[in-house]
């Protein structure tokens, strides 16, 4: 689930240009298929990505994506009555994983991902901005960091990035150079970070982290490519940056509450995303409240009000 016009390409440039290729699994690298259900809607982009990657005899699968009855038969379609070795969630967001425990099922397959948090509600707006499936997700095992598997002949490497979600992984092909970077980076758009599930101090240190990484492309859960990931990464961070600058700047100016900021941060912003913006600002102030930065002043009209610690210079 990711945020799709309320961020500007001042700092890595974004990419809109994309074929789904609804009802078809296209071939972005060697052995690797991409799937892309038929879900757009402005925090999907064209869809969600699932991605299915093997040889001739054996497979396993990343992400099945949301519960939707053609994408379930394209999938299996891309599986071609392979062995599925595993079915791997980079989180729980339901267009990622609403269909894992019937798919997984329908190829006899063990389902793996991170621990979750559980159930969480956001005190600011009431509930997350996105929820797993109402079928609970069991996993036969679950993924931390730094894990290795020997999956379809293939080592795959966890890569923990909590942030964008708390249980978010990425997952790395090494030897192929190829990171599934989920909703972590994308080449269309920044994600949602959403309080509680989300929190902007771990998205920012994940981006940190991908910086020591190797792999020359990103395969992510919504879009196409990422090319040249490193700098991508690095126009990512400055990009949250100037975010923060932004929302310091309005701060100082008088503008103390999420619905304040969001108007002067995101002029003209799509109805369907004030929101997905205002998930995105608490996070903001939440990270800056906790480095001290910011305080937490009060409520205006049953609304939380912030101010600046210090004067900005």
């Amino acid at each position: 689930m990711t945020n799709a016009a309320t961020e500007k390409p001042d700092g890595p440039q974004f990419s809109k240009g994309f074929d789904p290729a609804y009802g078809r699994a296209v071939e972005v690298a060697p052995g690797i298929l991409r799937v892309t259900a038929n879900n757009p809607s402005p925090m999907t982009f064209a869809g969600t990505n699932s991605y299915v990657v093997g040889d001739d005899a054996r497979c396993f699968v990343i992400d099945p994506g949301p519960a939707d009855d053609r994408h379930l038969e394209t999938l299996l379609g891309a599986v071609a009555g392979r062995r599925v070795d595993a079915v791997l969630l980079t989180h729980t967001h339901s267009d990622h994983s609403a269909l894992a425990m019937r798919f997984s099922a329908k190829v006899a397959a063990p389902l793996f991902g991170a621990k979750g948090r559980g159930a969480i509600e956001n005190a600011e707006e009431g509930k997350p901005l996105d929820v797993p499936p109402a079928e609970d997700i069991v996993y036969a095992r679950h993924l931390g960091d730094g894990d290795r598997l020997d999956l379809a002949g293939r080592t795959v490497e966890t890569v923990a990035t909590p942030g964008h979600a708390f249980d978010h992984l990425a997952l790395a092909l090494p030897e192929a150079g190829v990171l599934f970077s989920g909703d972590h980076v994308m080449a269309w758009s920044t994600p949602v970070v959403a309080p509680p599930d989300g929190a902007m101090g771990d998205y920012m240190a994940s981006l940190e982290k991908l910086l020591g990484r190797t792999e020359d492309v990103y395969l992510p859960g919504h879009g196409g490519p990422v090319e040249r990931p490193v700098p991508f990464v690095r126009g990512l961070i400055r990009h949250r940056l100037m975010r923060e600058a932004t929302i310091l700047k309005h701060l100082a100016a008088g503008d103390g509450t999420i619905d304040q900021i969001v108007a002067a941060t995101y002029p003209g912003l799509d109805p369907r995303l004030t929101r997905a913006a205002g998930l995105s600002v608490l996070a903001h102030l939440l990270d800056l409240e906790e480095r001290g930065q910011i305080v937490k002043a009060g409520d205006a009209n049953g609304m939380a009000t912030y101010r600046l610690v210090s004067p900005v210079g």
